[in-house]
């Protein structure tokens, strides 16, 4: 039986939900249907969408929202804020080590063949140091909870991670549809993130910039699955939303194109993939880069958040070293534990791994937005048959996992509230000033009875995510 985060083992409320647990006994009939569907208008309104790849009505599909927020005790909280903090602490140094000296493969953390020969592994990097010495400026670190005190890192994002746009939405439409609950709630406020995503963006600019650097989000436009949070985030921030074609290379520095002329930039917030960024230096087909771009963040005249070559330290296969990796850099144990996973790559794992893979969630370890992966429980005879084949021809692609037991949450599904799995995102900032934690984050709920998959592209929707002040 899974956790349930309001009832726990279903005896009894949890001291963080009892003001909830009121408030919906107390509320009139089909108040949270109407409060719903006011929700799905205003986000519609407002053309808050994402897109689907190979969707043709991708363009018009609404995350679907859930009135039910999720409740975090400020002690949970605190718990999982410094195990956050440790792990992208120990991010930062790995990939600074990396891309350095390489002291971790050489006292064997993890084997040098998964870094150097890693598809996120960029050459280009190696020697170089960002600017200010950060490499993840934003992670996005995905928690699930299997018991009272059973939260497990699934994985880490440490490229491009999305997603926060939704999470300062929900809170603006939770405060809008239920002003009440928040004056008996002591919730700490999401809504400072992007105060606190300028100033540390600010604090990552190239020493030469000065205290007010010219920050721009770079998106790859329009067609982009997220580039409704591009806007958002650059609209927050109070910066330029740009694309390729807007910003050039001049004299090893990049500039933008202005109707005042052109403006040097010192802080691109790119939403756009490393092989993308600059055509001279990766794909020469890329139209959505800027040429010379590698040319001026060599020499250090231009900051790119997140950093170039990122992609090593949220691969799947690395996901399984974090433990070794946190204790290398840190010397501490990691607060936050892996999920237990199998590497396929090692023969007795893949073994393991093919005698029981109806039990077993299967990931290539490059995939994301719930792709590429197989949930042993809930699929065909046939899928079983074709991902064996896939693992025995590529095993090095894939790790496997157990199919946990995610904790649920209440949902509103069809007019009345029922459990539904959850899990969690929150989103972590690093600068010379140290990291923070945004404190929340953004909970994905699977919609379909029983699922367990949460992705919004795989037909999840979203939840506001309260941490309480007490």
């Amino acid at each position: 039986m899974a956790f349930d985060e309001m009832s726990g083992d279903g005896t009894d409320v949890r001291d963080s939900y009892r003001g909830l647990a009121r408030w919906l006994a107390e509320a009139p009939e089909g108040l949270l249907q109407a409060r719903s569907r006011q929700a799905e208008l205003f986000f519609r309104r407002m053309g808050i969408t994402f897109a689907v790849y190979g969707d043709a009505e991708s363009s018009e599909r609404l995350i679907p929202f859930d009135v039910v927020p999720r409740i975090i005790g400020a002690a949970e909280w605190a718990g999982l804020e410094a195990g956050l903090i440790q792990r992208v602490t120990a991010m930062n140094l790995f990939l600074a080590d990396v891309y350095g000296p390489q002291e971790c493969l050489k006292a064997g953390i993890l084997p040098p063949e998964l870094v150097l020969t890693n598809p996120h592994y960029v050459p280009e990097m190696q020697g170089r140091r960002p600017p200010r010495g950060v490499w993840v400026h934003i992670a996005g670190v995905d928690l699930v909870r299997t018991g009272e005190d059973g939260f497990y890192v699934l994985e880490d994002n440490c490229r491009t991670p999305s997603g926060v746009s939704y999470m300062l939405e929900n809170r603006e439409m939770m405060m809008r549809l239920f002003p009440d609950l928040f004056a008996d709630y002591p919730v700490r406020p999401v809504e400072t993130y992007t105060d606190m995503l300028l100033a540390s963006l600010r604090a990552c600019a190239p020493e030469a910039a000065g205290a007010d650097p010219t920050i721009v989000v770079l998106t790859p436009g329009p067609f982009n699955s997220a580039y409704y949070e591009h806007s958002f985030l650059a609209d927050k921030l109070g910066v330029e939303l740009v694309e390729g074609r807007d910003l050039f290379v001049d004299d090893g520095k990049v500039f933008m194109r202005t109707t005042q002329g052109r403006q040097q930039v010192d802080v691109v917030y790119r939403r756009i993939d490393d092989d993308f960024l600059d055509p001279l230096t990766f794909r020469p087909d890329s139209s959505l880069g800027v040429p010379g771009l590698m040319t001026a963040y060599q020499a250090g005249t231009v900051t790119l958040a997140n950093a170039v070559g990122t992609g090593v330290a949220d691969d799947k296969a690395v996901y399984t070293y974090m433990p070794e990796i946190i204790r290398f850099f840190t010397g501490e144990e990691p607060i936050l534990k892996n999920v237990p996973t199998w590497r396929c790559r090692e023969p007795e794992a893949l073994k393991e791994v093919l005698s029981k893979l109806d039990q077993l969630v299967v990931k290539e370890v490059g995939g994301s937005g719930g792709y590429g992966m197989l949930v042993g429980p809930a699929a065909s005879k046939s899928e079983i048959e074709a991902f064996r084949k896939k693992l025995i021809n590529d095993p090095d692609d894939f790790i496997a996992q157990p199919t946990l037991a995610l904790s649920t949450a209440p949902t509103l599904d069809k007019g009345e509230l029922a459990p539904r799995h959850v899990d969690l995102r929150p989103f972590v900032l690093s600068s010379p000033e140290g990291v923070k934690v945004a404190p929340g984050g953004l909970t994905r709920v699977a919609l379909k009875p029983g699922s367990l998959v949460v992705n919004s592209s795989q037909g999840g929707g979203t939840k506001d995510t309260w941490v309480l002040d007490v």
